[in-house]
């Protein structure tokens, strides 16, 4: 299978949340109940309920303000850092270039959530055995030879799905061919060893202003395999065996909660 990307074009974003909607009817997501916060962005965060999310930004100009709109979700790292601290092996990079996850493997430990740069991940907290929730690229989808749904959804052409290094040419192309209008950073070819999603941006608007990380080159699991190799052999014995409890503990739990709904 490809491996696949995509391009999201910020300029070409017009707020109308289609990939929002896209991404809660194909993963049946539930609706949250929000409260106005004093922005349009709705939900205002991430969550288990809302995978991706087109977050709203203003900026002042001479004579009132500009919107940019961006749609927001799992970068789908080339060298997940979620990946690299699970302790069970519950995330992996997937052959395709989607960052996927095993419920079954899931022991809720969050460890994704602090080794992702990107602060993606969300979890099940109104749940009584809860898991670890985000984007999956629409890997079911990809698997039947289909786009993702939020790809499919947009009507604008701001979400372009394809092969990495093809979108990475057309990013630069439209930078190239369009100094005008663009930011000429590419982000994602590069940031944290490279990610499946790239973003381009109006030229101007620099991707801190829009809530992107400022990250360097190198791979996160380069980073957290220097630390973790000088932990004690004791301790990762150790750490084995209080998750093997709290996996047992919590199947039981379950099965009990189970048994007394029957």
């Amino acid at each position: 299978m490809k491996h696949v990307s995509f391009l999201i074009d910020i300029t070409k974003c017009i707020g109308c949340r289609g990939c929002q909607v896209a991404c809660k009817q194909w993963n049946r997501l539930p609706g949250e109940k929000t409260v106005n916060v004093g922005t349009h962005q709705n939900p205002p965060i991430l969550s288990a309920k809302t995978w991706t999310l087109i977050r709203f930004d203003e900026f002042e100009k001479e004579q009132g303000v500009d919107w940019v709109f961006t749609k927001i979700g799992c970068m789908h790292c080339e060298k997940p850092g979620c990946a690299s601290v699970c302790p069970v092996g519950a995330l992996h990079k997937t052959e395709t270039g989607a960052v996927i996850y095993d419920d079954h493997k899931c022991i809720g430990c969050r460890y994704c959530m602090m080794g992702c740069p990107f602060r993606i991940p969300t979890f099940e907290w109104d749940k009584a055995f809860p898991y670890i929730r985000k984007c999956t690229f629409c890997y079911d989808r990809l698997s039947e030879g289909e786009i993702p749904a939020c790809a499919k959804a947009c009507p604008t052409g701001a979400i372009t799905f394809g092969e990495r290094t093809e979108l990475i040419e057309e990013g630069k192309k439209r930078i190239n061919a369009n100094t005008g209008r663009y930011n000429p950073h590419l982000y994602g070819e590069k940031e944290v060893g490279g990610t499946s999603v790239l973003y381009l941006a109006p030229k101007g608007i620099e991707f801190a202003s829009l809530g992107f990380p400022t990250l360097g080159e190198r791979a996160l699991p380069t980073w957290t395999h220097n630390a973790l190799k000088f932990v004690p052999g004791q301790i990762v014995v150790v750490s084995a065996l209080m998750t093997a409890f709290y996996w047992l503990t919590k199947r039981k739990m379950k099965n009990k909660a189970e048994q007394e709904e029957v």
